[in-house]
């Protein structure tokens, strides 16, 4: 978490692959002095752990989740089937040059 209040946008990504693209989020967020949480957490090897996070980030207070997958991207509707808050799906580059993910997160 950025600081210590609660924390209003989880940013979730699939794989610690992702992590150089999301980082520019965190960057923003601290900028914006906007705490948030993030997680490492695949929406197909640990979708419970995924449901888990939301469902508790929720409860205490979280407003936006942020969700970047590659491949099939999963991850953000995932996260939309575990809340009624905004999550912003971020296509990220995979197998076919990220086209795929573009299409699965739209």
């Amino acid at each position: 978490m950025s600081e210590a209040s609660v924390a209003r946008v989880g940013i979730v990504m699939g794989s610690d692959s992702d992590h150089p693209v999301m980082s520019e989020a965190f960057s923003v967020l601290d900028v914006l002095g906007i705490p948030y949480e993030f997680l490492v957490a695949s929406a197909h090897r640990t979708p419970a752990r995924v449901r888990d996070f939301v469902r508790r980030a929720e409860a205490e207070g979280m407003k936006v989740f942020i969700a970047g997958a590659g491949g099939a991207a999963h991850l953000a509707g995932v996260i939309a089937a575990e809340t009624l808050c905004p999550v912003i799906g971020v296509p990220l580059n995979s197998a076919l040059g990220g086209i795929d993910s573009v299409l699965s997160t739209v």
